[in-house]
């Protein structure tokens, strides 16, 4: 069974850091794309960061480059997302997903495997 499971999500205050994991079963990550997607009401789904598999090459979207930073854990086969300096606008609910395709570009439709989401709310 294919599975996606994140974490990290809370409350957080303009101008905190959180650190989303993806814990991955059923795949392992060094031989799929892993990449974060999120989601916030009335908007649609945007693809945040990647990573690709065995060299781990990482792409970021431009509204969160400099701000967020994926990265790998091979050994816990496990998918993070550092997320500094948040904004009210980076609240969403953010997915963790796995594709054992190319997927060089952040298009969901390239992905097969999902988490259910974390929820990242970034308030005063």
């Amino acid at each position: 069974q294919l599975q996606c499971v994140e974490s990290g999500g809370a409350l957080v205050q303009p101008g905190g850091s959180l650190r989303l994991s993806c814990l991955a079963s059923g795949v392992t990550l060094i031989n799929y794309y892993s990449a974060w997607f999120r989601q916030a009401p009335g908007k649609l789904r945007e693809g945040v960061s990647r990573i690709s598999g065995l060299v781990g090459s990482t792409y970021c979207a431009d509204s969160v480059k400099g701000q967020f930073t994926i990265g790998r854990n091979n050994d816990k086969n496990t998918v993070f997302l550092q997320m500094n300096n948040l904004e009210p606008d980076d609240t969403a609910l953010y997915y963790c997903a796995a594709s054992p395709f190319t997927a060089d570009v952040l298009d969901p439709a390239l992905y097969q495997t999902w988490g259910q989401g974390t929820q990242v709310t970034v308030s005063a």
